[in-house]
């Protein structure tokens, strides 16, 4: 078998034990954090770092390799889901009888009271009358839980959200639809009693794996000052998977999430909290009037006039077919933001790396209105630019090629692959 096939896809996370608490696609296999850690032959006295951590799945695997980790996102919301899978220890004793008791006081709270109006309709929309008011009552109960798993539990009943719902719940989004409807009401009781022992038996086997102690640090914070909180030359290799430039929504994926938990009540809000604090990655996060200067790349061309110059053709591109096309897309502008931000994350690394480190890089290119941008090679040729000394491209796999017969959908062939620098 190919190499890169051992690597898998994030479906090895979401099989794996701790890993699997929360359904992220833009996740990664943490396989390849293992592989990657065994190659480079990354130690207990290294670091590893990771400027987009996602869901924790760097440093989650470096956890268990007995690996010391410092992981950046910019997502509060996942930012959470990262830092309670990252000390799962923490939930060694006394989850099922916490579990327990939070279920009891939730079947008494409901039988008090039926669902208060306190959400926005799209949580109204997911689920049924019932099992919305068992949601609301599991929620209650775990506000006023005290104990030391708290976090636990709150991530139990996140899971059970999708878990639970009467919508089409398949990740990537929520399609609360007629059509997307599921014809079996689940029972959001027993659900979060499933996810609960679900998280118990994998906390037992993380444990049981006995990895050497490491250290580990999560910031809230941004992927374009990672060396603010990694500090400079510290790190023997940063290890990634950034956004792919294909138009994801990365703050819309987590909607009902965050609205359940009263986190954020409304489109503008994610925006301001979470859409406007990532790297440019979808057409939702461009504003048209404040990009104008961004479509030249000026930032890009100070280091690397050939990419610059290269984009510049493609941004052109877009931004013709974008009045061609009854989308309107602005492409263009996502492109162009795309890469001015990456630049930042890769001087970012350059300088958190210590002599000789590697910069790994999981990277997707994409085709947007067909016309193709070849991120990884980009991507490199820029960090050639910036100081690093030489690349490699590892071709994991090729993708959308379920959509080929789609007559809507363009015909560029894409793929996903790793991106290595050397420092």
């Amino acid at each position: 078998m190919d190499k890169s096939q051992a690597y898998g896809t994030f479906k090895d996370s979401l099989r794996a034990p701790v890993h699997r608490w929360f359904t992220y696609p833009a996740g990664y296999s943490y396989k390849l954090v293992e592989a990657k850690i065994e190659e480079h032959e990354i130690g207990p006295e290294d670091i590893v770092g990771d400027p987009f951590v996602g869901t924790g799945t760097t440093s989650l695997a470096a956890k268990l390799c007995g690996v010391s980790s410092v992981g950046v996102e910019a997502h509060p919301f996942v930012y959470w889901i990262a830092q309670t899978k990252l000390h799962f220890e923490r939930g060694a004793d006394g989850l099922s009888e916490d579990a327990n008791s939070v279920l009891r006081e939730a079947e008494d709270i409901q039988t008090r009271q039926r669902c208060v109006n306190e959400w926005p309709d799209l949580v109204y929309k997911c689920f049924s009358q019932e099992n919305l008011s068992r949601l609301g009552a599991l929620r209650t109960a775990i506000d006023q839980c005290e104990s030391v798993n708290k976090d636990l539990l709150k991530v139990a009943l996140t899971a059970t959200l999708r878990d639970s719902t009467s919508a089409g719940a398949g990740w990537p989004y929520i399609a609360p639809s007629k059509f997307a409807e599921r014809k079996v009401d689940r029972n959001a009781f027993s659900d979060f009693t499933k996810r609960c022992a679900l998280i118990e038996s994998d906390i037992v086997q993380a444990m049981s794996m006995k990895p050497s102690p490491s250290s580990h640090t999560l910031e809230l914070g941004d992927a374009r000052r990672f060396s603010d909180y990694s500090g400079k030359g510290m790190l023997k290799i940063v290890l990634t998977s950034p956004p792919y430039l294909n138009n994801y929504d990365y703050a819309d994926r987590t909607r009902l999430e965050t609205y359940f938990w009263g986190m954020f009540n409304s489109w503008g809000e994610i925006t301001k909290h979470v859409r406007d604090k990532l790297i440019v990655a979808a057409t939702t996060q461009v504003r048209r009037s404040e990009m104008e200067r961004t479509s030249r790349l000026p930032e890009v061309g100070k280091v690397s006039p050939s990419v610059q110059s290269e984009l510049t053709t493609i941004v052109g591109r877009l931004s013709k077919l974008r009045r061609e096309k009854s989308g309107n897309k602005s492409y263009d502008l996502m492109v162009a933001g795309y890469f001015e931000d990456m630049l930042q994350v890769i001087v970012q690394v350059y300088e958190s790396l210590a002599p000789s480190g590697v910069f790994i890089l999981v990277l997707g290119d994409s085709a947007p209105y067909g016309v193709h941008v070849a991120t990884d090679e980009l991507v490199a040729r820029i960090a050639l630019d910036v100081g690093f000394k030489d690349y490699a491209i590892e071709i994991i796999r090729t993708r959308g090629d379920k959509w080929a017969g789609n007559p809507q959908r363009h015909q560029v062939p894409l793929r996903e692959s790793i991106v290595t620098l050397r420092k």
